[in-house]
């Protein structure tokens, strides 16, 4: 039974304390109320019906709590997973509401299988490729359509696309249809919400003290969402040709078969699938780690995979569309005192409390506000700082930002995405394939070597110690041999030279080939190979290779039994 309970039920449950729940209760409350406005927002910029991002947030985030490895992660609707959505299944959106919510479910659960097949096959160490550069990037590009595709919604005027420039080629043509009422509120509801967002100090503090700032910022939003309706009701918007919400149907999300497509649309559909399980992986797995370091958790990115996978599976096969971790919703989770995923399952009531009995309320809201609430909280991705400390320190990962970012504006997201990653890879590989050789000294008194270029070494003229800073493989063997060759050109006295393995983890068959024929090379100009701290599973590759057996010079366990030995030999 014991054995049973452990597979089945989580190690946060079994070890649950009654002392966390009333913070747990607290802290799911909070969340379920506050993320209403935008699981509404996020649905409709995934191309939804609004009652979709509610659907989003009941079986997804039960599956996760469960299986996650995160216990205080909070998941449900995202805008880079909303806005992927509807990149995708853009040439659904005019097959019917019905087909394209359907789509959409389909989409989840081929994100969700993925995702869980990835875990069962352990491919965690998959998120350490997508560098700081491109997600930053990618996510600041999707962060500027996402602003731009909510113009619709603030304006009246139907725009679409997937690319920056189809959205303002579509806004131009439709510039006539422009809705001068929806306009007004669009532009208050967003001016207000970046003014509590951005200058809550300038906002609050002048009467509220710092205690209740953040929950007056925290809260706001709701404000604004709760006098819309009002208003909308008091002032009849409706009648005035302002778009709202409408009739939202009442009940709980049920037991829905996903569309089931033929094998072209399912091989459409699959290289988007990837990329959007790629990137929930790697920002759903950058906030759960980053908190269970904070809270002296171990993380299990295997499993988040799995727990991603599942709920993203099964919200699929109850009208949800695909999920994620999201970066605010955990914050205020765990600023609200989340201690288990206990909390989850509070917000999960929340929603489904909505469901039942508060729907018909958010019937009058208008679309603008939505679009605004978006607006106003999408600003935050935009990523500048990334952008300058990349720029100043590693010029590479910013130019893999500036590819992952226009690419996205130019091309959308998939093929923008593709880009960054190419430039990241390009990058890497340049960046192996010149390796830093350097000719290296003794410091006096020690058994340390180091860069002639940097400290005050003492040198031997009869002997040529160079430290390769790399990895040895076909695709800078070529430029080692030259930076070697180079080497000995530049000390014509040293018939000794001591190659330092220190960094080099691997020799593929490429480079054992260079370093033999650079042996026979040194040879002919009566100069010695001697190669020295060898690490033992690079030892275990060469060995019994001509590189080793017809090695002109030795292998040392040390630089500093090579100095001793070799320093006043001649040839």
């Amino acid at each position: 039974m014991s054995s049973i309970a452990t597979r089945l039920i989580p190690r946060w449950l079994r070890q649950y304390q009654l002392s966390t729940l009333p913070t747990d209760i607290i802290a799911g409350l909070v969340v379920g109320v506050l993320v209403i406005p935008q699981s509404l927002g996020y649905a409709v910029l995934a191309g939804l019906p609004p009652v979709y991002g509610l659907y989003a947030a009941i079986v997804p985030v039960i599956v996760y709590a469960w299986l996650g490895s995160s216990t205080v992660q909070a998941v449900g609707p995202v805008a880079i997973t909303a806005i992927m959505t509807a990149s995708s299944l853009h040439a659904y959106a005019n097959q019917g509401a019905e087909k394209y919510a359907l789509m959409a479910s389909l989409l989840a659960v081929m994100v969700g299988a993925l995702l869980w097949l990835a875990g069962r096959l352990k491919l965690g160490w998959i998120m350490q490729f997508i560098s700081r550069g491109v997600s930053a990037g990618f996510v600041s590009g999707a962060a500027v359509l996402i602003f731009v595709s909510q113009l619709k919604y603030l304006t009246a005027i139907p725009i679409s696309g997937n690319s920056l420039i189809g959205y303002l080629t579509s806004m131009q043509a439709y510039m006539g249809q422009l809705h001068p009422l929806t306009l007004l509120i669009g532009i208050i509801a967003f001016s207000l919400l970046v003014a509590n967002r951005y200058a809550s100090d300038w906002v609050w503090r002048t009467w509220l003290s710092a205690k209740y700032t953040k929950w007056a910022e925290r809260l706001f939003p709701l404000f604004i969402l709760a006098i819309a309706i009002l208003l909308s009701l008091i002032l009849q918007w409706s009648t005035f040709g302002v778009s709202t919400i409408g009739s939202i149907p009442q009940g709980l999300p049920s037991l829905t078969i996903p569309y089931l497509p033929n094998i072209r649309e399912a091989l459409n559909l699959l290289p988007t699938a990837g990329l959007m399980a790629l990137i929930i992986f790697v920002s759903s797995s950058s906030v759960a780690s980053t908190y269970a370091r904070l809270r002296g958790e171990t993380f299990d990115a295997n499993r988040e995979l799995i727990g991603l996978g599942a709920a993203n599976v099964m919200g699929g096969l109850f009208q949800s569309f695909t999920v994620a971790g999201g970066f605010s919703r955990t914050a205020i989770n765990v600023d609200s005192g989340a201690r288990s995923p206990l909390a989850s399952f509070v917000t999960v009531l929340v929603m489904v409390a909505t469901l039942i009995a508060f729907s018909d309320a958010l019937a009058p809201l208008p679309y603008a506000i939505l679009g605004a609430t978006i607006m106003a909280s999408i600003i935050g991705l935009i990523d500048i700082a990334t952008l300058k400390s990349a720029w100043q320190h590693d010029r590479l990962d910013a130019a893999s930002f500036l590819a992952a970012f226009f690419g996205v504006l130019m091309f959308g997201l998939n093929t923008g995405l593709v880009i960054g990653l190419m430039v990241s890879f390009a990058s890497l590989i340049w960046q192996s394939s010149k390796p830093h050789v350097a000719v290296v000294g003794q410091l006096a008194g020690t058994g340390h070597f180091r860069n002639i270029n940097r400290h005050d070494v003492i040198t031997f003229h009869n002997l040529l110690m160079l430290r390769v800073d790399e990895s040895l493989f076909f695709g800078n063997s070529e430029s080692v041999h030259q930076r070697i060759v180079q080497a000995t050109q530049n000390y014509p006295a040293a018939h000794d030279i001591i190659l330092i393995m220190s960094a080099v983890n691997h020799i593929d068959l490429t480079a054992q080939e260079m370093l033999s024929a650079l042996n026979k090379e040194l040879l002919l100009q009566n100069k010695r190979l001697n190669l020295s701290f060898i690490k033992g599973p690079v030892m275990d590759i060469i060995e019994h290779t001509a590189l080793i057996t017809e090695l002109s010079g030795q292998v040392f366990l040390s630089t500093m039994d090579a100095v001793d030995t070799l320093k006043d030999r001649t040839f």
